[in-house]
């Protein structure tokens, strides 16, 4: 079966080969610069599953494959939930992760470390012929004051997973994949995923 993952983005391709290779799931991933292009949705939705509903809805209608679609982002709690939907667009450009990240470390700068706490959140959608399913993953943590780590992206090198000494930037790819959002969401959606490539789709 070939899956779409709605994502421009090369890392999450790459991640989602990863997990689903760990996971002994056989399938097909393609990105969006594998198949024709098609315009981007606007992601216009009020929630992570809202705007990855949008996108896979948009991937499956322009390509007939299924589709598989995250929105992912940051929550911190001292600034009510923000940046949110927003995460990659909190400096007003979309995907600046280093402007992103310096904005957010300037807004929580006189945070003191017990109330720096905040979560990744990422929802994922899979769209098919015969329907849609949308599941979401959570990993809990706390804001370093100074980015950590050359790998991951976004806000990657300053968020300490619960229990975790490391950023999620310091972390192997094996490491991160385990406990990561988009790696619990992804174990979720698996079982709907093999059902699918069961059934021929």
């Amino acid at each position: 079966m070939r899956l779409l993952l709605a994502s421009g983005s090369g890392h999450k391709v790459a991640e989602l080969r990863r997990i689903l290779a760990a996971e002994h799931v056989d399938v097909d991933v393609v990105g969006v610069a594998d198949v024709a292009p098609y315009p981007e949705p606007v992601e216009d939705g009020r929630t992570f599953e809202d705007n990855a509903l949008i996108k896979a809805r948009a991937g499956f209608a322009r390509t007939g494959l299924a589709t598989l679609a995250d929105d992912s982002g940051l929550e911190v709690d001292v600034l009510n939930g923000m940046p949110g939907v927003r995460s990659a667009r909190w400096a007003g450009g979309h995907g600046h992760d280093g402007d992103n990240l310096a904005l957010l470390l300037r807004q929580i700068d006189d945070v003191p470390p017990e109330r720096r706490t905040a979560r990744f959140v990422a929802a994922m959608a899979l769209v098919w012929g015969g329907g849609e399913t949308v599941v979401r993953g959570v990993v809990e943590g706390r804001l370093a004051t100074v980015p950590r780590g050359e790998r991951g992206f976004g806000y990657d090198p300053v968020f300490v997973p619960d229990g975790q000494a490391l950023t999620t930037a310091e972390m192997t790819d094996a490491a991160k994949d385990a406990i990561s959002h988009r790696g619990r969401a992804l174990r979720a959606m698996i079982p709907h995923i093999v059902a699918l490539a069961g059934e021929g789709s």
